[in-house]
């Protein structure tokens, strides 16, 4: 017989690369089979954001934030760019030699940060010079463009961008604040509405070389709405589309579910929820459909907090709704359980439910476990002196999450601990225009959230992020609040802090498999 031997080592690895997981198992000399060591957890080596156009407000001023936290084992190579949609990548051949009109630099913020103009055709809006250090970029007007980043070696692992936006007058003043997203297939949106007082835009944004065609569904509180308009949306390469979602259904629609499912390619999507008379923000994706969701950071002084929820298939889920205090775990008077119809929109206000505490929400199965998705829309403020955001049921921090844009005054970490005690580390990096890092380690007790206002960096000068990571205990689920006030308009934007992607699970192969032949 001829023996032909056949090595798997490095096609393992690239698959791992891809997917995130594989496994391997081959026979040992016995004949009997091995299990493969357990996967090994490595930075990531390349990984893309899209950040939306941010506003078609003519007083919009827009600051962009890049970070990329300092992670072992990823050399020195590598290398970041944050670019308008149209615009080709800097290593693609037909993008010339990455400068901008004239053969001139790209802006400021190549140089280490500060002021560009992120429509400049030719000029990345952002180049990070070092993982460990916030680069910070500015655009102003209605033209900002959505963007597009790629990062890779050094830079690649938790790679993580912030756009914010002030508003100071008009549809949707205030704070908008939206962490730029990974491209993806399929997003869930509850909380969008088609009321008069509301402008809601779903963006759609292609990085890739290939058209995308996209569909996007609405689920009101009777089920879908039949629109033959959200079917098979083209979105153009290198393009960015918003769709008003008052052209995809009747006018008057309140607590809707946007669904995006991508046929072909691959999209960027947010929600700009847009009100004319209490301001408005990015409404990120909820976490995948799961029986138990935790949506953390409702700031303590809400006035207002409605819960969104929606059950995709045919099964009803009914959910335990609990609050997760300072103190422990409590049933909110009246709203001790929430039913929620398959395929329909469910909402439920709250009320003021924090009364002056930090607070989550911990949505949990009363029986048979339902997939759901679910987001609340918190209002702060009163009269005609109210300012809204939107928090996102959300995965847990993981590994380490990261918040990129923070400032001296006016940031707000909520971490929360559904189940058991846990502890973490938080690190402050350096400010944007310098200061050097500190870390703290809190702990969390079990069924309870804590507001921490974050550890400032040494000597901070500039914006500076945060990044968090679990020591021991159960899983760790958290939001950062930004607040701003513009004329006693208690302006804020929460983002949640899911794990920040910085590494991949890849398998040890140490054994060829071989394939006899005769």
């Amino acid at each position: 017989m001829n023996r032909t031997t056949l090595s798997l080592i490095a096609g393992t690895t690239a698959l791992a690369a891809v997917t995130g997981f594989a496994a391997l198992s081959a026979p040992d000399a016995t004949g009997t089979e091995t299990p493969a060591k357990p996967a090994a957890q490595l930075p990531v080596e390349r990984t893309s954001l899209l950040c939306p156009a941010p506003s078609t407000s003519d007083i919009a001023e827009t600051t962009y934030t890049s970070f990329t936290p300092v992670t072992e084992g990823t050399g020195s190579g590598g290398k970041a760019h944050l670019r308008a949609a149209a615009e080709k990548p800097a290593d693609d051949p037909a993008a010339g030699d990455g400068k901008g009109k004239g053969g001139e630099d790209g802006p400021a913020a190549d140089k280490g940060g500060g002021s560009s103009d992120a429509g400049d055709a030719g000029k990345p809006a952002l180049t990070p010079k070092e993982p460990g250090k916030p680069v910070t970029g500015d655009t102003s007007g209605p033209d900002a463009p959505a963007l597009v980043g790629t990062a890779d070696g050094r830079f690649a692992p938790g790679w993580t961008l912030q756009e914010t936006t002030e508003v100071a007058a008009g549809t949707g003043r205030g704070l908008q604040g939206v962490t730029c997203t990974a491209p993806d297939t399929d997003f869930w949106f509850p909380g969008a509405a088609t009321t008069p007082d509301r402008t809601d835009y779903v963006h759609l944004t292609n990085p890739d070389d290939s058209a995308a065609v996209v569909d996007i569904e609405l689920y009101g509180k009777d089920g879908l709405i039949e629109s033959e308009v959200g079917e098979g949306i083209t979105v153009p390469p290198h393009s960015s589309e918003p769709v008003l979602l008052s052209t995809l259904a009747d006018a008057g629609r309140t607590d809707l579910t946007v669904h995006v499912n991508v046929r072909s390619g691959r999209v960027g999507a947010a929600v700009q929820a847009l009100d004319d008379k209490i301001g408005g923000d990015w409404l990120a994706a909820s976490a995948d459909p799961s029986g138990s969701l935790v949506l953390p950071g409702i700031p303590k002084d809400a006035t207002e907090v409605r819960l969104v929820a929606f059950a995709p298939g045919e099964a009803d889920a009914d959910l335990k709704v609990r609050l997760a205090s300072p103190s422990g775990l409590i049933t909110p008077a009246g709203h001790e359980t929430v039913h929620v119809k398959g395929g329909m929109t469910t909402a439920v206000d709250l009320g003021d439910v924090t009364r002056g505490e930090a607070g989550s929400l911990v949505l949990t199965p009363t029986q048979q476990s339902v997939p759901v998705v679910a987001a609340v829309r918190v209002v702060r403020g009163k009269g005609d002196r109210q300012e809204t955001a939107f928090i996102p049921a959300t995965r847990p921090v993981g590994t380490r999450a990261t918040s990129a844009d923070n400032r001296a005054k006016g940031s707000t970490l909520s971490l929360t601990a559904p189940g058991r005690a846990a502890t973490v580390k938080v690190t402050a990096s350096a400010g944007s225009e310098g200061g050097t890092p500190v870390s703290k380690t809190y702990t969390i007790k079990a069924g309870t959230t804590q507001d921490i206002e974050p550890p400032l960096p040494g000597g901070l000068k500039g914006t500076y992020a945060l990044t968090v990571e679990p020591v021991s205990g159960g899983p760790v689920h958290g939001a950062r609040t930004l607040t701003a006030a513009q004329d006693g308009v208690p302006a804020f934007t929460v983002q949640t802090l899911p794990d920040d992607r910085g590494t991949v699970a890849v398998p040890e192969a140490e054994q060829d498999l071989s394939v006899l032949q005769d």
